[in-house]
C-alpha cells in the first residue's frame, strides 16, 4: 500500500486560560458581570467548576485589557464605560491607527489582502447575523490593516488600544444603522488599503475612528443625564 504523503496540519489545543479569558471576556461584554461589580470569585470558581488560581491569572488579563480593576484586599470589579476612558481610547487610535493602516498598505503582500478581506466578510457576516461579539471581529479586521507594516512593539500597543475598545464599539455599533455605516466605510478603507492608496487610507481611517468617538461622546454623555 503506498503510503499517503503531505503535512499534517498541527492540532491547535486552547489552554484553560485562553478558555476562561473568552467566557469571562463575554460576560463583561454582553453585562452578565455589571459594571462596577465585585467578582465574587469563589461563587465563579464554583460557577465555572476551575481552580481560583487560573482565575486570578485571568483576572490580571483581563485588568490588563482594561475590562476590570483590581483593588487592594478587595478583589475585582468589572470597569465602568466612561467618557473619559473613550475620548482616551479613541484618540489615542486616532494618533497611532491611520498613520500604521497607511504604511502597511505599501508593504501588505498578496496575502495579507487575502486576510484582510477574510477578516471584513466574517465582520460582515456576525453583523447580518446579528452576533452580539461583532466587535470581536471589527478589533481583527482594524488589526488587519496594521499588522504587515509594524513592528512588534507598536502593533502590540495597537492591539492592547483597540482591546480596550472593544466594550465601546458593541455600544456603538449596537444603535441602529450604525452598523450599515461601519459595513460601508470598512469597504471604502480595504479598497484604497488594497490599492495602496496610502494617503486616502489614512484620512479615512480618521475619518471612521473621529466619527465613531464623536458618536460615543454623544451616547455616554445621554446615558449619564438619564441615570
Amino acid at each position: 500500500m503506498k503510503a499517503q504523503t503531505g503535512k499534517i496540519q498541527p492540532l491547535i489545543v486552547r489552554t484553560i486560560g485562553d478558555q476562561l479569558y473568552d467566557i469571562l471576556r463575554e460576560q463583561i461584554l454582553s453585562g452578565t458581570l455589571a459594571a462596577d461589580q465585585p467578582i465574587r470569585q469563589d461563587a465563579l470558581a464554583a460557577e465555572l467548576n476551575i481552580s481560583k488560581i487560573p482565575l486570578r491569572e485571568t483576572l490580571a488579563r483581563l485588568e490588563q485589557d482594561g475590562l476590570v480593576i483590581a483593588h487592594a484586599k478587595r478583589g475585582f470589579t468589572v470597569a465602568t464605560l466612561s467618557a473619559s476612558e473613550a475620548e482616551e481610547v479613541f484618540e489615542l487610535r486616532m494618533r497611532l491607527e491611520p498613520e500604521a493602516a497607511a504604511q502597511s498598505s505599501l508593504v501588505a503582500t498578496a496575502a495579507d489582502h487575502k486576510a484582510a478581506r477574510r477578516h471584513l466578510s466574517e465582520l460582515e457576516s456576525v453583523i447580518r447575523q446579528k452576533d452580539q461579539d461583532h466587535s470581536l471581529y471589527n478589533r481583527l479586521f482594524h488589526l488587519s490593516l496594521v499588522q504587515p507594516g509594524t513592528g512588534r512593539l507598536t502593533y502590540r500597543v495597537l492591539e492592547t488600544i483597540n482591546v480596550i475598545a472593544d466594550r465601546y464599539v458593541r455600544l456603538h455599533l449596537n444603535t441602529q444603522g450604525r452598523d450599515k455605516r461601519a459595513v460601508e466605510e470598512h469597504r471604502q478603507l480595504l479598497k484604497a488599503w488594497i490599492n495602496r492608496d496610502a494617503a486616502e487610507v489614512e484620512t479615512l481611517l480618521t475619518h471612521h475612528i473621529a466619527d465613531t468617538l464623536n458618536d460615543l461622546r454623544n451616547q455616554l454623555a445621554s446615558e449619564n443625564a438619564t441615570a
